[in-house]
Formats: structure tokens, sequence, C-alpha cells
């Protein structure tokens, strides 16, 4: 795992690169096909029969927690050199972003005793789980914003592996159930006036980006951009340590209004995806 120093390194490059643009980073997110070392040594991914659903995204931070404050140190000492938003990966519940305010508490309170200039940051989190997007809004009220992970939220609402090619084909990004969850995230957003984005291929084949503001939801969607000093951030990558993604600012803080666009466009997907349904297999005549 690179040093706290090591992360300092590229993620100051990155914010100093973005200049005007706030600089997004989501703590240590490992996929489940990762395997780390100090994970079990089953063959399956991380030692898991079921890795999707095991310790992985913010359930390993919490987990492992000197690595988790480790990453956070370096991103507060590198928003001194500008704007920063922290995302936290996989949310399931208020008590964990309670944990991790705590931790983030904890990781201040560190660089402070050590005499450790450092900066403030925007802190969100992901929303990809069915049970952090129905309570979304309790959510909000610890954070500043919120980020829509739809490729692993289309997964997980419907219970489909989205990397296995023997039920790939009910991987439906415009299933009912999708877009109404993502309606309510949006919705509930706007509602306390808290910034919400959307990333993954769902916002692309809806057309999302590259005119997110219209529509009240800016877009994580591109690789993140390679800064000075190509090896430390390619190694920094390689264990999630610099999960960036740009992004527009300018749509971060949008009246309610502008998202109606976005939501009669999910509402129309929905409506005619119900429509084609009912055509398909209409109601059969009383005898």
């Amino acid at each position: 795992m690179p040093s706290e120093d090591e992360q300092y390194e590229v993620y100051s490059a990155i914010v100093k690169n973005e200049r005007q643009k706030a600089s997004p980073f989501r703590t240590v997110d490992l996929g489940v096909d990762k395997n780390p070392r100090w994970f079990g040594q089953n063959t399956t991914p991380n030692g898991s029969l079921n890795p999707a659903l095991g310790l992985t995204g913010i359930r390993l931070c919490l987990a492992e927690p000197v690595m988790f404050r480790t990453q956070m140190r370096a991103i507060l000492r590198a928003a001194v050199h500008g704007t920063v938003r922290m995302m936290w990966p996989m949310i399931t519940s208020v008590s964990e972003v309670r944990q991790c305010l705590i931790h983030l508490d904890t990781a201040q309170r560190q660089l402070a005793e050590r005499g450790e200039t450092f900066g403030t940051v925007n802190v969100g989190c992901m929303i990809e789980i069915p049970s952090a997007a129905m309570t979304v809004g309790s959510i909000l009220k610890l954070i500043d914003f919120i980020s829509i992970g739809t490729n692993d939220l289309i997964q997980y609402v419907l219970s489909v592996d989205r990397g296995d090619d023997s039920v790939s084909h009910l991987y439906q990004p415009d299933h009912p159930a999708v877009l109404k969850t993502i309606q309510h995230i949006i919705r509930t957003a706007n509602r306390v006036k808290k910034s919400v984005s959307i990333c993954g291929e769902m916002a692309r084949r809806y057309r999302v980006h590259p005119h997110p503001a219209r529509h009240g939801a800016a877009p994580l969607l591109h690789e993140p951009q390679q800064p000075a000093g190509g090896e430390k951030h390619r190694a920094a990558q390689r264990y999630g340590t610099a999960q960036t993604r740009n992004h527009q600012t300018a749509a971060q803080r949008r009246p309610r209004k502008k998202s109606e666009k976005l939501l009669k466009a999910l509402n129309s997907i929905s409506v005619a995806v119900e429509t084609a349904r009912v055509s398909r297999f209409p109601k059969r005549q009383a005898v």
C-alpha cells in the first residue's frame, strides 16, 4: 500500500492540475476481482464465497482503519492546494456514515498534533446500494453531496451479476425499479438542496452527459488524468487510492427545477417500458 506521503504527492498533483475545478477522490474501493495480500487465500476473490456482498467498499475501509485514515490524511493535506471532494463508496447505512465522520475527525486531529497543514474537504458518498437509496434523506443530513453509482446500483436492485454472461440479459438499466430508485434519490437530494451527480454507463446511455447541468445532476464519467509522477500515480490507482473523475462544478448547486427534465426523461422511459410490456402481453378478454 502506498505510504501517506506517496499518496499525498499523487493527490496534490491532481488538485494542482485541476486548478479552478474541484477534485473528487474516492476512498479505497477495490473491485471484487481484486485479491489483496491481506485477504483470505480462497480461490474466490478476497476469500469470499460472494465477494460482491463481502468485505469491499467502505466495509474494507472500516475494517482497516489505519489504511483508511492514512488515505484521508493524504487527501486532507492535498486539500491545501485547491477544492477537494471526498467520497466514501458502498455506503449502506447512516451508521456507516457516522463511523466515517469519526475516522475523518481522527485523521484531522492526528494531522493537527503533527503540526501538518491541511485543508477542508466536502464529504459525500456513493449511493449504489438499495438500503442507501431508500434512506438517502437521512444520509444527506450528514454529508455535503452524493453520487449515484448506477453500475452497481442496477446490479444490486435487480440481483444480477453484471459480470456473469449467463444472466447478463437480466441487467436492465431501464427496469422500472431502477428508474424509480434513481428518481427517488435525485428528488430527495434536490429537496434538501444537496449536490447529486451520476456516474456509470447509464449516464452515457441516457445522455445525461455532456449537459447534466440542465438536469441538476453532474456526471462523473471520465478516467483520471495522468499527472506528473505517473508511476506513483499508477501504483496508487492499482490499490484504489486515487479514484478520481473529472466533473463540471457548475452543475453542483443548481436549483431543484433544473432536474425536472432528467426526472421527466426517466419517467418517460419507465412509461415506455410499461407500455411495451402491456402491448406484448395484452390483457385477456373476458369470455
